[in-house]
C-alpha cells in the first residue's frame, strides 16, 4: 500500500507508517538496518532505483530525503509505503522545502528503525565535511561517491581524506572490488617480487587512483596512473625482475584478458556494475573498511586515518546566513597614515593664525575685529 501526504509534518508520517505496518503484517518484520538516502531532485529517480536494488538484498527501512530549494516556503511532502514500488520494505520518500531541508534530522530521527544500525548515502552533492550534515552524524556507516562531486578526482579524494573517520566509504572504492579480487587470485601461485606497476584509466578516474593506492599500500612499490580512452579502468600491469609481467586488460568494460609471462592468456568476465549493486555491496558490512583507509592514505598522503575517532560531532552551518554575510561584506577603508612631526607643527601654526584673524567680540549688537576692540578706539561719526 502507498499513502501520499501533501504539506504534512513528521507526526503524520510516523502515524501513517505505523498504520501501513499494521496493514502489511509480517512483511514489516525483520529489518536489518535503516538506509538514509540524501539526494537532490535531479538525482532522485536514479537514487530510488539504486536504493531499491540494494534494499532487495538487505531488508531495511528506506528513508529517501530529497532536499529542495532552501529559499522556498517551508513544506514537507511524503510518500509512505510498505511493499510498494520501492521494494518489499518499509519506505518513506520525503521532499523538503525551505529551511526544513536544513533540519531534515528532525523528521528522520523518529522514523529510524529501533535497535538497528544506520547507513547514510549521499547521491549528488556531498557536504565539505560530513559533520555539517546531521544525517551523517547519526549514522554508523557513511557512503559517498567521488564521481558525482563534479571536481577533479584527486581534489575529491583529498577532501574525503581530510575529513575521514572510521566508518566512511566511497563507491569509487567499491567499483575496484572485482579488480582487487582478480589481482589477488593471480598471486595465489606466485612468489616473485614486484618492482613496479601501472593502472590505466580514463583521465580523472577516482577508482583508478584508489586501486593504485591499494596496490602501493599492499605491495610497497610505486604504482603509476596512466591515462587511456576508458571506459573506467582499462588495464593493470605489474612488472617483475627481468622482463616478466602480469597484465589484465579490459578495453570494453565487459570482458577482461589476463596475460602472464610464460602462461597462456585467459579471458574472464569483468563487467562494470550498476549503482544499485555497488550500494548493496556496501551494506554487506557495517564495520570500518581498513583497506579503503590504507588506499586513501597512500593516494593522498594523509597519515593515521585509522587512528581517528569513529564518532563525529555536529557542526552547524547556515548556508543562507553565510551567503548573506558574504554579500553584505564590504572592503575596509585603508587606515590613515600618522601625521609627521613637521606636518603637525605646520598645522598648529596655521590654526593659531586663523584663530587670530577670525576672533570676534560683541559690542552693541555688532561684530568688531578683535584688534580694534582691544585698542578702545571708536569709529568717528559722519
Amino acid at each position: 500500500m502507498t499513502t501520499i501526504l501533501w504539506d504534512t509534518n513528521g507526526t503524520e508520517i510516523v502515524k501513517t507508517l505505523a498504520a501501513e505496518r499494521r496493514a502489511a503484517g509480517a512483511l514489516a518484520s525483520g529489518l536489518a538496518l535503516t538506509l538514509v538516502v540524501v539526494t537532490e531532485e535531479e538525482f532522485a529517480e536514479q537514487a530510488q532505483r539504486a536504493a531499491t536494488t540494494a534494499a532487495s538484498a538487505h531488508p531495511c527501512r528506506l528513508l529517501v530525503v530529497v532536499r529542495r530549494r532552501v529559499d522556498a516556503d517551508d513544506r514537507l511532502d511524503a510518500e509512505v509505503q510498505v511493499g510498494g514500488r520501492l521494494g518489499a520494505n518499509e519506505a518513506v520518500m520525503m521532499r523538503m522545502y525551505g529551511r526544513l531541508a536544513l533540519h531534515a534530522e528532525s523528521v528522520v530521527l523518529p522514523l529510524l528503525a529501533s535497535d538497528a544500525p544506520v547507513v547514510t548515502w549521499w547521491h549528488g552533492a556531498t557536504p565539505e565535511k560530513l559533520a555539517y550534515d546531521a544525517l551523517g552524524v547519526l549514522a554508523s556507516r557513511r557512503v559517498t561517491d567521488a564521481t558525482t562531486e563534479g571536481e577533479d578526482a584527486m581534489a575529491a579524494l583529498k577532501r574525503r581524506a581530510r575529513d575521514f573517520a572510521p566508518g566512511d566509504s566511497d563507491l569509487a572504492w567499491t567499483r575496484t572490488t572485482p579488480w582487487r579480487a582478480l589481482l589477488a587470485s593471480a598471486f595465489d601461485d606466485m612468489n616473485e617480487e614486484i618492482t613496479s606497476g601501472e593502472v590505466h584509466s580514463e583521465h580523472g578516474n577516482p577508482s583508478a587512483a584508489l586501486l593504485a593506492g591499494w596496490l602501493t599500500s599492499r605491495l610497497g612499490v610505486r604504482v603509476k596512473r596512466v591515462d587511456s580512452a576508458g571506459p573506467g579502468i582499462t588495464a593493470v600491469e605489474l612488472r617483475f625482475p627481468g622482463k616478466s609481467r602480469l597484465r589484465i586488460d579490459r578495453p570494453d568494460g565487459y570482458l577482461a584478458t589476463l596475460s602472464r609471462t610464460g602462461i597462456s592468456d585467459r579471458q574472464l568476465p569483468l563487467k562494470r556494475r550498476e549503482l544499485g549493486d555497488l550500494l548493496a555491496e556496501e551494506l554487506r558490512r557495517l564495520d570500518a573498511d581498513q583497506p579503503y583507509a590504507d588506499a586513501l592514505s597512500a593516494v593522498t598522503g594523509e597519515k593515521g586515518l585509522d587512528d581517528r575517532p569513529p564518532m563525529r560531532t555536529l557542526v552547524w552551518r547556515d548556508p543562507a546566513r553565510r551567503a548573506a554575510g558574504i554579500k553584505r561584506a564590504k572592503p575596509t577603508k585603508p587606515a590613515k597614515k600618522p601625521a609627521t612631526k613637521a606636518a603637525t607643527k605646520a598645522a598648529t601654526k596655521a590654526t593659531s593664525k586663523s584663530g587670530t584673524k577670525t576672533a570676534t567680540t560683541k559690542r552693541s549688537g555688532s561684530k568688531v575685529p578683535a584688534r580694534k576692540a582691544a585698542t578702545g578706539k571708536k569709529k568717528p561719526a559722519s
